[in-house]
């Protein structure tokens, strides 16, 4: 292999746990040459991957977007084309990347299509986690499977950023709480974040809402600001605020991740943060942070009431449908695993009101 193009264009969970993938086959072909074509958000955060070419695929371009891919890889042959996402849109992209080895999806995981783009396929995997399918393309071309490793681009810059914020706050435990998803469905209720952050607060540690710009994820922060009982000079609202960069920066310094099911749940996987993960529509099993032990989820009560089978009985990813199933989530469930955290982080003094400096 001396030449090798991945087609990933989001999102940012998935993203995340591509970089693994690639990266275990940059250790196996060093001599490769990579081009990963993506989309532009995900491309902001993983700009300065090392040995990664990244081509930027902006959708908001429409048309254009397969035209400009088109004009950025002409005159390049691959030696393989790992073509990681099957909707409709990254189907067309491949269009415009020639490889002597296209590979896709199996027959019974493709959709939009996807099958017909391809001339290879990778081995089926059910009952697998989002990322053993990625790592399916690896083994594909002749890379052995070994545990998941990631070294993610954070800039000087970026982790001194953090770091000022962070010691500036007066407090040496940190908790990064991002409480929105997606999709609206998939968000935990803000009156139940904010007793979580009362608790991490009588804990010494101090809390960072995270999150990115949108009108709904900045309301979502405020509320649970509003219904907080703790003091201000202890928790920071800094949705709409940062960039991803920024965020990975924040994440990686900080003690203890937050989330529902969303990207910054698995860039705290990618940079060895232990994270909290919330699920209710998806089984985490699949989707949730890799690895991590520490996900309260209530997915599979939901999932045996709606269909009377359990995950094993029934097509692997299917969803919970619902828009009030998250509410499920008890505040005790969530306040016990994060005291299961500190535990086995070894900061649990036994003292609700411990100092933040111990």
């Amino acid at each position: 292999m001396q030449s090798i193009c991945v087609l990933r264009l989001s999102a940012i969970g998935d993203v995340c746990n591509a970089v693994a993938v690639v990266q275990a086959i940059q250790r196996h072909y060093p001599q490769a040459a990579i081009t990963w074509v993506i989309g532009k958000v995900e491309a902001e955060l993983l700009q300065g991957l090392p040995g990664v070419r990244l081509v930027v695929f902006d959708k908001r371009q429409g048309w254009k977007a397969y035209w400009t891919l088109w004009r950025d890889l002409r005159g390049q042959r691959f030696d393989a084309l790992l073509h990681m996402q099957v909707a409709f849109r990254a189907n067309l992209a491949s269009l415009c990347i020639r490889a002597k080895r296209k590979i896709g999806f199996d027959w019974r995981t493709a959709k939009e299509l996807h099958a017909l783009f391809m001339r290879e396929r990778v081995a089926p995997v059910q009952g697998m986690h989002v990322l053993e399918g990625f790592r399916e393309f690896a083994r594909a071309i002749g890379v052995p499977m070994q545990s998941p490793q990631w070294s993610m681009p954070i800039a000087p810059e970026h982790q001194d950023w953090a770091r000022l914020l962070l010691d500036n706050s007066g407090f040496s435990r940190h908790l990064v709480l991002c409480p929105s998803a997606s999709l609206p469905h998939k968000n935990w209720l803000p009156e139940r974040y904010a007793a979580v952050a009362d608790h991490a607060a009588s804990k010494g540690f101090a809390i960072w809402l995270v999150g990115g710009p949108h009108p709904a994820e900045k309301a979502l922060a405020q509320a649970v600001v509003e219904c907080s009982h703790t003091d201000k000079t202890q928790l920071f609202n800094l949705v709409g605020q940062t960039h991803l960069k920024q965020l990975l920066a924040l994440i990686q310094q900080a003690t203890i991740v937050l989330a529902p099911d969303t990207g910054p749940a698995h860039m705290a996987v990618a940079v060895g943060t232990p994270v909290i993960g919330l699920y209710g529509i998806h089984n985490p099993a699949r989707t949730g942070p890799y690895g991590s032990p520490y996900v309260v989820e209530v997915y599979h009560q939901h999932l045996l009431a709606q269909t009377g089978k359990t995950a094993a009985q029934i097509k692997w990813g299917t969803r919970v449908k619902g828009a009030r199933v998250m509410e499920s989530i008890s505040v005790d469930a969530v306040v016990s695993m994060f005291d299961r955290v500190l535990l086995d982080l070894g900061l649990d003094t036994g003292d609700a009101g411990s100092p933040p400096h111990p």
